[in-house]
């Protein structure tokens, strides 16, 4: 990501917040994994869209019109010794030259400035409640401005919490994240392949899990967007399995649901597939059900249509296809009424993706279902989770599947971004018999 692009986020922010407004974003912190070993970091992906700064203990503070520049960012000063153990520091200057701070400053000095950077400003944006501690350290930096109102001081009267402003601007994607997403997608699309193509009855889920993060990894993806699922079997009717330690059987299905984060960029597919390398009929009838849902919802999922509307058309698609396949009985708006299909098909058919896998953005506006527009994206991932239970006919029972492609909306229509593994079971069972060990 250019520096052109923070900067353009961060005259957007401005623009939002107003003339009279600040914004105060705080980066994420380390956190102890136990005694002195820290988890690994995660730079908070509001403080990363708007700066691309990527160490801990930061504020980055937006204020449009400020004589001494709108941007001004606090970090970590350079200091030799810590930077023997932990490594190099981008420090002060690095925070001007580096990352285009108007004004850098030692976070050691921010209690101080804080409150002459409020000062005349009528709206105060931050992340109101998400750090009790960073609460009460902003009601200090206001009340130490109101301590001088006779002076003339201002402090804000009006506090707004930053989401509101910061992730509209995140659910709208510009060209440069646009080409992140498609080369994220494109690499983990690559991995699932490579999954498919070594996958056979004896090994385990764990070494499916291995190989997709090694395969993204060696592509330039380190880090994993989301802790992969890998279920083989009833495994993969319990939505969130992340064990992945058992055995792959002859004659299962497999559901892996992994992606990797490219530059701070979530992708997130999921597919399906026989260990063995070929559905059998019952398995066969339920995949190409959740593929017609999916194709369905896909479908709607252009410009002008509401947020609502593909998880309408696959819950219509799945609850047609179990009456014709006899999990479900009676009448087709009945059961749509009840919501027969909820203990088959238990979750939402999408998620905003972006800087996080289940990415910010409203999903209602005025209570109104949200209209799609381009450079929104989107995840598509409708399946069905038929778990042991006497009502299921034996043929289909502990066959859990789901089929997700992130999916951009464009001008014209949308654009599937991790169209590049194969969903249609025919190409599936193709792409499996390529590499198949004897």
């Amino acid at each position: 990501m250019t520096r052109t692009e923070f900067k353009r986020r961060r005259r957007a922010l401005a623009r939002a917040i107003g003339p009279r407004g600040i914004a105060v974003i705080p980066a994420a912190r380390e956190v102890v994994r136990n005694r002195d070993v820290h988890y690994p970091f995660r730079q908070h992906s509001d403080f990363v869209y708007l700066t691309g700064f990527p160490e801990p203990d930061a504020v980055a503070v937006i204020t449009p019109q400020h004589e001494g520049g709108e941007y001004h960012l606090f970090c970590r000063p350079s200091d030799p010794e810590r930077e023997q153990w932990d490594g190099r520091r981008v420090g002060v200057e690095g925070a001007r030259t580096l990352f285009g701070a108007d004004a850098a400053h030692p976070v050691s000095e921010l209690d101080e400035l804080m409150p002459t950077l409020l000062d005349g400003r009528e709206r105060l944006f931050y992340p109101i409640g998400a750090d009790p501690a960073f609460d009460a350290r902003v009601m200090g930096w206001i009340n130490r401005v109101r301590a001088n109102v006779r002076t003339g001081a201002l402090a804000p009267e009006t506090l707004v919490t930053i989401e509101s402003v910061l992730h509209e601007l995140r659910l709208r994607k510009s060209a440069q994240e646009i080409k992140l997403m498609q080369r994220a997608a494109g690499i983990s699309a690559a991995a699932h392949c490579r999954l498919m193509r070594m996958c056979r009855p004896g090994l385990n889920e764990a070494d499916l899990e291995a190989e997709f993060q090694h395969a993204c990894a060696t592509a330039g993806a380190r880090h994993q967007a989301y802790p992969p699922i890998v279920g083989g079997g009833r495994n993969a009717c319990v939505l969130h399995y992340t064990d992945n330690c058992a055995p792959l059987r002859d004659g299962d299905l497999v559901l892996i649901d992994a992606g990797c984060e490219l530059e701070g960029y979530a992708s997130d597919i999921t597919r399906t597939f026989p260990v063995n390398g070929r559905f059998s009929p019952p398995q066969r009838q339920l995949y190409e059900l959740v593929l017609e849902a999916q194709r369905a919802a896909i479908a709607k999922a252009t410009p002008g249509q509401r947020w609502n509307e593909p998880h309408d058309e696959a819950v219509r698609v799945l609850t047609e296809g179990l009456i014709r396949l006899g999990v479900l009985k009676g009448e087709l708006a009945q059961l749509l009424k009840d919501e027969a299909h909820k203990p088959y098909y238990m979750h939402r058919t999408g998620h905003w993706l972006g800087m996080d896998v289940h990415d910010v953005g409203r999903y209602k506006v005025a209570e109104e279902w949200r209209t799609f527009e381009p450079g929104m994206v989107l995840t598509v991932e409708p399946g069905l989770y038929l778990a042991r239970d006497d009502a299921i006919p034996e043929p289909y029972r502990e066959i859990g599947i789901r089929i997700e492609d992130d999916v951009l909306i464009t001008e014209t229509g949308h654009q599937i971004l991790s169209h590049e593994v194969p969903k249609d079971p025919d190409a599936i069972e193709s792409l499996m018999a390529t590499a198949r060990p004897a």
